[in-house]
């Protein structure tokens, strides 16, 4: 059975394509949302980025060209890119990024079938446009189907990210700024505006959703139809029944519905954007997308009330298709979650009370250069926030929401088990809140067989627990999803085995070059120095006022549900 096994791989690798794609990356006019003419960044002078659709097992060859004015980097995400950690596409972990007017080319072959999606991964250049579908299709379907949708969801704004980031961190504007009310756009145009999706009666339809926005949160349904549940981040789950996809910005789901056995009337499906920290405002917050589920041409749309306990997706409830048991966590880390105010006047964010601020070598240069000292956290630089992983170790993290936010947050090169849930009086935590606004998260474990994702969201003033195997060396970041709070520093780096990355990997002269080109160290401490001279590095930001939440002497937690 083994032989036949390995043969059959061997097979489905000779059939496997070398797909080439060539992407100049460049500025764009255009009115993505039918209110605003503005300056985006597109790929060979279009707006929106073309998906890409490739078979498990075919190799990738993206040739990136940067015709910006500034460097950049292009993420595959959800991709773990084992073997191969350089090239994540990560600005100032795994790589300098691209400088303007050069090329490079990132190759790996896909071993991972599922739903993704690739976007820049420097200076907030995805909210921009950079960001675009990337379906793996399977050699054999996980379950039969007949016709497979994606839809590609993004918020868009009227103002370019940049001037809406330095908005925010200017100390004379007020904090938070006055909301704004983005518009949805549903496969790259504007959601309004998409076409239907055709149906034919008795047969099944797999349905992949990407959350690819920047702020806030989608819904998706097709009321008066059966969603089942079976791909989340490109995870295979069991067939789990849902009247409602609920993502936040990273997450994906594919589920599977099954037509009615007959075409007298069309349906429609919706999709909600929305933001639960903004207030409610009719047709902005939250503004429902319909299109057209076309069973017939001209047939009457038949319009489905949501019953009133309607079923809304809880990955804690999923089980992985290939019933992966529990991990027993031999590490536990803790992350917290934070606003802070420094005294500069800005209002950055937080993860175990450090903003992060990029370093002037990739962390993956310095993990590659430092021999023995890459073990040490402190060389990386105080604001890069690392944490270093010893090979193969299972480790639980613990991500603490401080806040009153969710905050979905990603972490490269791995998935993860989402093994619990719950508030944060019901964790044996030093971090407890003086105050939770209305009803806390409840408390949520998985089964024997949890399931696997890349991005998890944090409930606000609550905790989520996740558990990986360290086995994938390299440097890999994990932060929080919303753009701006990303760039203002709630993230964080693992340093993945670093003794194991130096043995196995050697990081290609072209991404050496590139540090070259744009005057930046090609390895050292996070400062491109010897030891634990960091003198080049930014000036440390220093803290003004603590939320409460992270001050010393607060009582302990009651209420500590078993472990």
């Amino acid at each position: 059975m083994k032989i036949l096994g390995f043969l059959s791989l061997l097979s489905s690798l000779s059939l496997a394509a070398r797909v080439a794609i060539d992407w100049d990356i460049g500025y764009v006019m255009a009115n993505r949302d039918g209110l605003k003419m503005r300056r985006c960044i597109g790929v060979n002078g279009q707006v929106p980025v073309p998906p890409i659709y490739l078979t498990l097992y075919d190799t990738l060859v993206l040739t990136v060209h940067n015709s910006l004015d500034l460097p950049t980097t292009v993420h595959t995400h959800g991709f773990f890119q084992n073997g191969t950690s350089y090239l994540d596409g990560t600005a100032l972990v795994s790589e300098c990024g691209i400088p303007p007017g050069d090329t490079y080319t990132y190759e790996f072959q896909v071993t991972q079938a599922g739903t993704y999606w690739i976007h820049g991964h420097d200076q907030g250049q995805n909210a921009d446009g950079l960001r675009a579908a990337f379906i793996v299709r399977d050699k054999v379907k996980p379950y039969a189907y007949d016709g497979d949708y994606t839809f590609a969801l993004e918020d868009w704004y009227g103002k370019e990210f940049p001037q809406k980031l330095k908005e925010i961190l200017d100390p004379a504007n007020i904090f938070p700024p006055p909301p704004s009310f983005p518009t949805s756009l549903i496969n790259g145009y504007k959601g309004d505006d998409t076409g239907p999706i055709q149906f034919q009666p008795g047969k099944t339809y797999r349905i992949r959703v990407i959350n690819m926005a920047t702020t806030e949160n989608y819904q998706f349904s097709i009321p008066g139809h059966t969603m089942d549940v079976i791909e989340a981040d490109g995870v295979y789950s069991l067939p789990h029944p849902v009247d409602v996809i609920d993502m936040g910005p990273g997450q994906r789901y594919s589920v599977l519905v099954r037509a009615h056995n007959t075409d007298e009337f069309n349906y429609r499906y919706n999709v909600t954007l929305y933001a639960a920290f903004l207030p409610q405002l009719e047709d902005k917050n939250p503004h429902v997308y319909t299109g057209l589920v076309e069973y017939r041409k001209g047939a009457p749309i038949k319009e489905v009330p949501f019953p009133g306990n309607y079923r809304v997706v809880n990955d804690i409830e999923l089980v992985p298709k290939d019933r992966e048991p529990l991990l027993r966590a031999t590490r536990t880390i803790e992350l917290n979650l934070a606003n802070l105010l420094y005294t500069n006047g800005e209002m950055r964010t937080s993860i175990n009370n450090i903003t992060y601020v990029k370093p002037r070598t990739p962390s993956l240069f310095s993990m590659a250069t430092l021999g023995e000292l890459a073990k040490d956290p402190k060389v990386y630089g105080p604001q890069t926030n690392a944490i270093v992983l010893r090979h193969l170790e299972t480790v639980e993290i613990s991500i603490v929401n401080n806040g009153s936010l969710f905050h979905p947050m990603h972490l490269h090169g791995h998935s993860f088990q989402v093994v619990e849930y719950g508030p944060l009086l019901g964790l044996n935590i030093t971090t407890t809140p003086v105050f939770i606004p209305g009803e806390p998260p409840r408390f949520q474990q998985s089964g024997p067989f949890p399931i696997r994702r890349d991005t998890v969201q944090a409930p606000p003033f609550g905790y989520v627990k996740i558990r990986f195997v360290a086995d994938n060396p390299g440097a890999w970041l994990i932060h929080c999803h919303v753009m701006d709070h990303m760039l203002r520093g709630m993230q964080a780096t693992i340093i993945e085995a670093p003794e194991v990355f130096q043995h196995r990997q050697r990081i290609p002269e072209e991404l050496l070059e590139q540090c070259d080109k744009l005057g930046m160290p090609r390895g050292g401490n996070g400062a491109g120095n010897k030891g634990y001279d960091f003198s080049g590095l930014p000036e440390l930001l220093i803290i003004a006022t603590v939320p409460r939440s992270l001050l010393p002497g607060l009582p302990e937690p009651t209420n500590v549900p078993p472990s």
